[in-house]
């Protein structure tokens, strides 16, 4: 080659360099920035998700329900004891009902009705402080689980019925009597109202003079009169009887007047049992009467014991709840450690449900067993936010050993789709910031180490058919049955993952071939057949 050819070859590739610089520069600029984008939620606002202490609506609504009642005050009506005495009136009793005769084996033939009230194993002192705990903790459940769907709503009279559009609920097989009800209409001979149910029964719970009711006792129910007051008064009184059993379902009730007809719902349920958790006098919180640490290991107990002495150096009372499928499982001994033998390679998910499954505590924290505690682990502050907020999960940070610390923050959207099935969108991200905690976002899904409400993990649970890989699938499980939230100044850390190939122990070499198999056909097939049938999603899109 001549020497002109060689300077123009080392021009040309001179050049080529730089702009392969160039291209790999802007490239990076590029990514950073759709990065960025991706991760800013770009006018995305704070939001107050602190349980409220009831609107100015909800106090106008029952106003305009005691206005109502009072209408018609002066109206004189007879109360009809037979129907009365079924109304729930907040006085209930609990008495022994021994059998009428007293006679040798009579017992065996004929069980008797026992009583007893739970405070009798208590003193008093006891009963007053458990009164007291108990009167918080229900207060807030109550502001946690209830919203605005459980208003009782009436629909004033504008059709012109006037009646409960929700908010109304029966005990199966109970009675209540139905607020709201109302007629408006111009003054005439006859005023005439009609009540269809398919479940239940009518009846009056007093009787006003000048109305006429027929049908009491049955599922169509008449009440008519020339005088309208009176007729208003006398739908003061009306009673809905639950006459077919059912824990959780609804009855439409038609409610009609000549040419007008409207539809509403009773709920037909028992009240739901809350999970309250005893944690003492309220103060500063008491970790370990609050939080069960739970975890999941396999083979490293290396890492496993690790983990707890890095627990004990900040939280030493704490029980630690552990779920191991290891094929030759080693002791795992100490102070508060719960250890629980699975069979061999039971699986991630069904390990989780182990744990959890012996948490007694109010929360729940799950951790790797991989993880690390430390001094900016502050499990109280996790803690605080579900005890000042609505929130059931909130997730922390995890601090790798190159110093980058990961949230995994996601949003999942489901997008109805006809019969084939739903879309799942999942995005990085989140929804908004939290008011009083400029550290904490709402989102979906949340990073593998978080603190939950014990009692709303186990109403999702973990899908024990995903055995080794998975993480998101809970939080799919869990839309629409989790308010999950997101901190990222709760760090722990996360033990290397860097090993050499011949610095590798056998029980690591063993963890791995277990932990990170091939994505094989088989496992895609499994994953894919969860989402499609029991999920009912037929595709997702992701930006992981």
């Amino acid at each position: 080659m001549s020497a002109a050819a060689k300077s123009a070859n080392v021009l040309l590739m001179r050049f080529l360099r730089r702009k392969l610089v160039l291209v790999t520069v802007v490239a990076s600029v590029i990514s950073v920035s759709i990065l960025y984008v991706s991760w800013t939620p770009w006018g995305r606002t704070t939001v107050d998700v602190r349980p409220s202490p009831g609107s100015a609506v909800e106090g106008l609504l029952k106003k305009r329900l005691q206005d109502w009642g009072l209408k018609y005050d002066s109206i004189p009506f007879q109360l009809k004891e037979s129907v009365t005495s079924r109304v729930a009136s907040n006085s209930c009793v609990c008495q022994a009902e021994p059998n009428p005769v007293n006679v040798p084996l009579i017992k065996l033939l004929f069980s008797s009705v026992w009583a007893k009230y739970t405070v009798s194993s208590f003193s008093a002192a006891e009963r007053s402080t458990m009164k007291d705990n108990r009167a918080q903790e229900y207060q807030r459940y109550q502001r946690r689980s209830q919203n605005a769907a459980d208003l009782l709503i009436v629909a004033e009279a504008n059709s012109p019925l006037q009646f409960p559009t929700q908010g109304v609920e029966v005990n199966p097989l109970g009675t209540i009597l139905i607020p709201g009800l109302g007629i408006q209409e111009p003054p005439r001979d006859l005023h005439l109202v009609n009540f269809t149910a398919a479940m239940g029964t009518f009846d009056v719970a007093a009787k006003v003079e000048g109305v006429k009711v027929e049908g009491e006792g049955g599922s169509n129910l008449t009440l008519s009169s020339g005088f309208l007051a009176n007729l208003n008064r006398q739908l003061q009184f009306i009673t809905y009887t639950n006459t077919l059993f059912h824990p959780n379902t609804a009855d439409t009730v038609q409610f009609s007047s000549g040419g007008h007809r409207s539809v509403f719902i009773i709920r037909i349920r028992h009240r739901v049992s809350p999970r309250l958790y005893n944690t003492g006098p309220k103060g500063d919180y008491n970790i370990t009467a609050l939080v069960t640490f739970a975890t999941k290991t396999f083979i490293r107990y290396d890492k496993l014991r690790d983990l707890i002495d890095s627990i004990r150096l900040y939280y030493p009372t704490v029980t630690i709840v552990i779920a191991d499928d290891s094929e030759h499982p080693q002791p795992v001994k100490g102070p508060y450690i719960e250890h629980y033998i699975m069979p061999f390679g039971k699986g991630w998910f069904a390990g989780r449900n182990l744990a959890v499954s012996q948490v007694t505590t109010k929360y729940v924290l799950w951790v790797d067993d991989d993880f690390i505690f430390t001094a900016n682990t502050k499990v109280e502050k996790l803690v605080d936010i579900l005890e000042r907020t609505t929130l059931d999960l909130v997730g922390g940070a995890v601090r790798e050993v190159t110093g980058y610390t990961a949230t995994f923050r996601q949003t999942i959207m489901r997008e109805s789709g006809g019969a084939e099935g739903d879309c799942l969108h999942i995005r990085r991200g989140y929804h908004h910031v939290i008011q009083g905690f400029p550290n904490c976002v709402v989102c979906d899904g949340v990073i593998n180490f978080f603190l939950a409400r014990t009692d709303k993990v186990r109403q999702v649970g973990f899908d024990p058919l995903l055995a080794r890989t998975a993480h998101l699938e809970f939080f799919i499980d869990g839309l629409g049955l989790l308010h999950v939230a997101s901190c990222d100044d709760v760090i722990v850390s996360h033990a290397s993952k860097i090993k050499l190939p011949w610095g590798q122990s056998e029980s690591s070499k063993a963890y791995s071939k277990f932990r990170y198999p091939a994505m094989s056909y088989d496992t895609i097939h499994l994953k894919d057949g969860l989402l499609y049938f029991k999920n009912g999603i037929q595709c997702m899109s992701s930006n992981p």
